[in-house]
């Protein structure tokens, strides 16, 4: 072997070295990370200490951020209801009892045309306009990149927090087998993509199926893989087609299931509330949020350590970083139930700390109190 090594090139014994020394560097460390190729992993314990942005309601306490269907059989109203939701968070109403989140609203129209919409519009609300409601009656599919439109419209209206898709049969991507559970599955994994990029609520209006079903949710046309991908849905259902009354069911991650009874208004074509029901038993906040929302009470604006608000709290027993996990796990809570927002800051000086901000507009200080008596943090 020697004496053949030796009546090699030079050039060519060069690189057979640098070649056995690349070999003995990737013995002896593991291969440089390659985003092309390696898994993107985050450890348990990285996980606890990421504060992510909360999930936050488009409609409070009934639809939130994220990627929902709205079905309903055709010509129930579906339509009526979408129109109704888009012109309260473009204008900033409350939607029956329930504060919106104000912002643009994207209103993809695909079934209609603009005489049609123009005609709805006039009949639902007269002539109060306003610029934050923008319709289309035109798109690509998802195939022909839906996600780009709506993503250069993000640009150019970042204040957006609602966009409708009606209906998903104008944009859906049919493969081969039409309306298998993994397109289906893609077709919704796409804009769920979208809106968790944004943090805005994406509306899919999707038709029922004529068969009846023990549970509502099954009637969905299309496989299962559309409400497995999706973060939500609600249904709207009549018992006559002739009925002015609706059951409306909501289903959706992170939230209580509810099911509310609604009355349609012919003469302004406006669906009214009459009645709510919930789960039976809602998922509670961290008994920390408790304290943390009674703390911030009197105040608008808090910034400090985890050290220094667990001395405020009297918590004595709770570590400053046990606080900071329970708070990064309980965001979306602590902002949308207690109406405070909690953000890390850079570190400074070797000292981490956080701000807390009160939502003063959406907080009930009198339930806060009565919730939080006799209720402390573990």
């Amino acid at each position: 072997m020697k004496d053949e090594f030796g009546s090699l090139p030079q050039a060519e014994q060069e690189a057979v070295i640098r070649a056995m020394n690349e070999m003995e560097e990737l013995s002896a460390s593991p291969p440089r990370f390659d985003p092309n190729v390696d898994l993107h992993t985050v450890t348990m314990s990285e996980l606890y200490d990421t504060t992510f942005p909360p999930r936050t309601p488009l409609v409070d306490g009934l639809i939130y951020s994220g990627t929902y269907l709205f079905a309903g059989s055709p010509k129930i109203g579906k339509s009526f209801f979408m129109m109704q939701l888009a012109y309260h968070v473009a204008m900033g109403l409350r939607l029956w009892d329930y504060p919106v989140r104000q912002g643009t609203v994207l209103y993809l129209a695909l079934e209609d045309d603009y005489a049609r919409l123009q005609s709805r519009l006039m009949q639902m609300f007269g002539v109060e306009s306003t610029d934050h409601l923008i319709l289309t009656t035109q798109s690509r599919t998802l195939e022909e990149g839906l996600t780009e439109q709506m993503e250069r419209f993000m640009q150019r209206h970042p204040d957006t927090s609602l966009v409708i898709v009606d209906t998903l049969q104008r944009v859906r991507e049919i493969g081969t087998e039409t309306y298998s559970y993994a397109m289906d599955y893609k077709n919704i994994a796409a804009m769920k993509e979208f809106t968790d990029r944004h943090n805005i609520c994406l509306l899919i209006v999707h038709h029922t199926r004529k068969m009846e079903a023990s549970d509502s949710f099954e009637t969905i046309s299309g496989t299962t893989g559309l409400l497995g991908a999706a973060d939500g849905a609600i249904v709207l259902q009549k018992k006559k087609r002739i009925e002015n009354t609706a059951v409306m069911q909501i289903v959706g991650r992170d939230q209580e299931d509810q099911e509310l009874t609604l009355e349609f208004d012919r003469e302004h074509c406006f669906w009214q509330l009459s009645n709510v029901e919930k789960t039976i038993f809602p998922r509670k906040a961290d008994p920390l949020l408790y304290s943390i929302a009674g703390f911030m009470v009197d105040k608008s604006e808090w910034t400090g350590t985890a050290t220094e608000l667990v001395e405020l709290l009297d918590c004595s027993d709770l570590k400053p970083h046990v606080l900071t996990r329970k708070m990064n796990a309980g965001v979306s809570d602590l902002y949308n139930k207690f109406g405070v927002s909690y953000t890390q800051n850079e570190r400074s000086r070797d000292k981490r700390t956080f701000t807390l901000r009160n939502r003063k507009e959406v907080v009930d200080i009198d339930a806060i109190r009565q919730e939080k008596s006799g209720v402390s943090p573990s």
